[in-house]
């Protein structure tokens, strides 16, 4: 049976497509070759995502390009809705048409919608009909891949969904990764925790994971695990060298007391206590890997470098220093520091060299 360029490919190709921007590009190909008049085009999906509520695609058939717009959980802006129609109106042409993938009783609200030069002939508007009843079936599976790889994200971190996605998941010795460490960790949360209500208490933990985690993912960092109130996040060494992973670490760091800073003042118009955090800075080798039991497994940080950088975070009450940076650490940065010394730290055989932030 011959069918439509654009009905062949979904049956036959569309699930190989990696994302929604492949996938409408390819689609807007071949609706072209069958002389469909078209301006621009998009394509809309649900997406499960602690931010993210809604992706749209958008394709402008004269540069053959395509742009993606994000719709926000919670966003109080009835416009995002109605972005692709919006922006299929945009185009001028006033002819627009907008069908569910898998025909007008779908319910996850995936949608594909196109602007034409002029209005669609009967059998042109029944062809695009027809393509978003075929597309169902590679949308939904485009659909499981992408929230897969979002929630994986969301709750394991970047590095270590991309590992599980490559299909690592079983026990393995994993990988050796050479970083600058953070730790970071709040102050007083157990007097908080013990003197605040539970709801109150997530609130102002959120407030703190946000900016410590916004602060190091805005200068190339990756946060490994959120540790009761502490964050491990690394700085690789790859793309960048060791003194530009440090000097990030270090923004990333000013980053965060600054957003904290902004917090509190928002807290003490509230009448409710601020809150401090303290912060280590190491350079050092960890191992990166699948470890656990043989059905409940976890990418986790191990070795030497991450002890040392937890057990540093430990000496900033006693030292009355916010942030302390480790000798390999200090090497690397040309920022003036106050040297303290040599200290023990449990766990650690050799002493390590101490330094704070001026």
């Amino acid at each position: 049976m011959q069918l439509p360029s654009a009905l062949s490919f979904l049956i036959d190709n569309a699930v190989d497509m990696p994302d929604g921007d492949a996938f409408l590009t390819a689609l807007a190909v071949r609706l072209m070759a069958e002389d469909m008049p078209l301006v621009g085009g998009a394509l809309t999906q649900a997406a499960p995502h602690p931010v993210i509520e809604q992706r749209t695609w958008l394709w402008r058939a004269d540069t053959g390009t395509v742009i993606e717009a994000l719709g926000l959980a919670r966003s109080a802006n009835p416009d995002q809705n109605h972005i692709a129609r919006n922006w299929l109106e945009s185009l001028g042409t006033g002819v627009v048409q907008e069908d569910f993938a898998g025909g007008a009783g779908a319910s996850d609200g995936t949608m594909l919608g196109w602007t034409a030069s002029r209005p669609f002939t009967t059998a042109e508007s029944e062809l695009l009909r027809e393509v978003a009843r075929f597309a169902a079936a590679p949308l939904a599976l485009l659909a499981t891949r992408s929230t897969l790889s979002a929630l994986l994200t969301a709750y394991l971190g970047r590095r270590s969904a991309t590992q599980v996605l490559a299909g690592r998941s079983r026990r393995e010795p994993g990988e050796t990764i050479r970083a600058a460490l953070l730790f970071a960790d709040l102050r007083g949360f157990t007097e908080l925790s013990e003197s605040t209500e539970a709801k109150e208490v997530i609130t102002a933990l959120d407030a703190w994971f946000d900016r410590i985690a916004g602060a190091v993912h805005a200068f190339g960092g990756e946060v490994l695990k959120f540790i009761g109130d502490g964050v491990l996040a690394i700085f690789p060494i790859g793309e960048r060298d060791a003194a530009a992973a440090c000097e990030a670490a270090l923004r990333a760091v000013a980053a965060a007391r600054a957003g904290m800073d902004h917090l509190n003042r928002t807290r003490a118009a509230q009448n409710v206590p601020p809150l401090s955090f303290g912060t280590a800075l190491h350079l050092g080798e960890m191992l990166w890997g699948n470890i656990g039991t043989a059905d409940r497994l976890d990418f986790t940080a191990i070795g030497s470098a991450v002890n040392l950088v937890s057990r540093l975070e430990g000496l900033c009450k006693p030292l009355g220093h916010s942030a302390l940076l480790s000798g390999s650490f200090a090497v690397q940065i040309r920022q003036p520091l106050i040297p303290l010394g040599e200290h023990s730290l449990r766990g650690i055989a050799a002493p390590c060299a101490v330094f704070a932030l001026q």
